[in-house]
Order: C-alpha cells, then structure tokens, then sequence
C-alpha cells in the first residue's frame, strides 16, 4: 500500500527543540529509506517540515514505523498518515460514448 506522510508539529514544540535530535532523524531516515519503507522524501514548502511517500501493509503499519523517528518518539511530532491508490478516472478516456 502507498501513504501519503505528512509530519504535524505538536502543540508547543519549537524549531529550537528539535536540534538534539536531528542528526538521529536523518540516520533514521536513511535506514527508513534503505529498506524500502521510505520510497520518496520531500522537504515541504508550505513550512518547515517533510512529506514521504511510504511503502506498508496498512495505516496503522506505517503509523507504527512512523512514530520511531526520533523527533516522534520524543513527542515532538505526529503524523497524518493518508493511503493513495490507482486513478482509475482514466478509463473515462476510453470509455464508449
């Protein structure tokens, strides 16, 4: 299954906080990515703050990996975790008038 991740800052957490753990964060992030978890990461532009495209058997699967990055597990951020699938819209184009 394909997911949508978008990291949500929690309520109080500053940037400032963060600083400790970040080298951790992007070690994780390499493991993540390394196997197969994490297929794409994108620094998002709207704020500070990341979108991965995720690779798992469920929602609550990759909520479960999600939360052991390091700035989740010191409760820093969560994750809204959306499942994508195929746009099957498409066979409108071929569909018999």
């Amino acid at each position: 299954m394909k997911l949508l991740c978008l990291d949500v800052p929690q309520a109080g957490a500053s940037p400032d906080q963060y600083g400790p753990y970040l080298m951790d964060e992007v070690r994780h992030s390499w493991a993540l990515y390394k196997s197969g978890f994490t297929r794409d990461i994108y620094f998002r532009q709207d704020r500070p703050g990341v979108a991965l495209i995720a690779e798992a058997d469920s929602v609550d699967a990759a909520r479960a990996t999600l939360m052991t990055f390091p700035l989740a597990e010191a409760g820093l951020i969560d994750w809204e975790v959306i499942p994508l699938g195929p746009m099957v819209n498409w066979e409108l184009l071929f569909a018999q008038p």
